[in-house]
């Protein structure tokens, strides 16, 4: 293949299909609109499943090495302190193969961005906002706000939420806002109150709300992500949080939240959006990735582990099909139901930590019947290795 393969932003989605790509042997050109690659937000947990893809993306060093790795995922109850559930980590390798893990947002960019910059094939460059795209029948012309048009043989919007690629494709309107606002920020460890537990990923789920914090930087840093319902709206995914309206909806909670709550100043908050699944986002050389595909909430922590393991599927389908169209629509119909389900799944999570009254009751009941191991399993679905057509081994 003489001409490159374009791809359309620089998250980690973007980068990730970069590396498989190139690594497969395609010459790539990645468009990011920021003047630099940066990642917004903190902390990003690692499903046992992202282990297999950062092992084919060549950087599982790298990752464990910024990362990491949790004792245990526990939910609270965060109004009477009760423990819900928990769920030990240290058997994750023997039953998925790989650990559990979580991670700074930058760390892992910067991984995945040093990777391609000593990767053969890899161009990267910044300040390119796309604006659309023409294909024919032997390749994509994609065009910028400023500068020259590009010609490629294959274009991959990996764009995220507010996709410009997607619009395009698909016309589909906005992403759909869920109500629920997330405030995030990170606290030196040395700060963290006592009594709080360091080692483990702690969520606190309350009505309407729930708090979720963690480790981050080999143990230096803790992550803490504060959700809770609201009709406020602001487009975007980088605004100063409002300190008052935080302690307006968690006002009744137990003291170890709000101690947590109290060591934060400043916050930063997103407004969490996702859309419903769907097919329809590959058509002739066009193909979607990551969250331009299948935006999900986050509350199974799985949208960059997703965006990774499109990454090298579509590497995958593109070695195993000469024809670009056909490995596209391949790759398409390998992620749709997959993805589809997490996003679904995600939903259904956010109600079940933010259930109020009797719904809460039996929440707590039927998760409390659970043992850790049958806990561990019901994620088998999620964890274990995805395989698909032209995957080596």
């Amino acid at each position: 293949m003489s001409e490159p393969i374009l791809i359309a932003g620089g998250g980690i989605g973007g980068l990730g299909a970069a590396l498989a790509l190139a690594r497969a042997g395609h010459p790539v050109r990645l468009f990011e609109r920021g003047a630099e690659f940066r990642e917004l937000g903190a902390g990003i947990q690692l499903g046992p499943n992202v282990f297999g893809m950062f092992d084919r993306l060549g950087v599982r060093a790298a990752m464990e090495a910024q990362a990491a790795f949790p004792k245990a995922l526990v939910m609270r109850c965060a109004i009477h302190g009760h423990e819900i559930a928990r769920i030990p980590l240290e058997g994750m390798p023997a039953r998925y193969g790989n650990p559990y893990a979580v991670i700074h947002r930058g760390d892992m960019l910067e991984a995945l961005l040093a990777a391609c910059r000593t990767t053969p094939g890899v161009s990267l460059e910044t300040s390119r906002t796309v604006t659309g795209y023409e294909q024919d029948a032997a390749g994509v012309t994609l065009r910028f706000e400023s500068g020259g048009p590009v010609r490629g043989a294959a274009l991959v919007g990996a764009d995220g939420l507010w996709s410009r690629i997607r619009a395009q494709l698909l016309g589909d309107g906005p992403p759909v806002v869920s109500g629920h606002i997330a405030y995030r920020a990170v606290l030196p460890m040395a700060e963290v109150p006592e009594g709080i537990p360091r080692n483990i990923v702690q969520l606190w789920a309350g009505p309407r709300l729930h708090l979720v914090h963690y480790p981050l930087r080999r143990g230096e840093l803790m992550n803490l992500v504060a959700v809770f319902h609201s009709d406020r709206y602001e487009e975007g995914w980088d605004q100063a949080g409002d300190t008052a309206l935080l302690w307006e909806h968690f006002a009744g909670t137990r003291p170890e939240v709000r101690a947590m709550l109290g060591k934060i100043d400043a916050w930063r908050f997103w407004v969490l959006c996702d859309r419903e699944p769907q097919r329809g986002w590959s058509e002739g050389r066009v193909a979607l990735l990551g969250d331009a595909a299948h935006p999900m909430l986050q509350y199974l922590a799985q949208g960059a582990n997703m965006a990774l393991e499109d990454a090298v599927c579509l590497a995958d389908q593109l070695a195993l099909h000469g024809d670009i169209p056909r490995a596209l629509a391949e790759y398409e119909a390998q992620r749709v139901l997959r993805t589809g389900r997490v996003q679904t799944t995600a939903r259904i999570f956010g109600e079940i930590y933010h259930a109020a009254g009797v719904r809460a009751e039996l929440r707590d009941q039927w998760l409390a019947g659970r043992d850790p191991a049958t806990a561990r399993e019901g994620m088998a679905w999620l964890y274990d290795r995805p395989r698909w057509p032209g995957e080596p081994g």
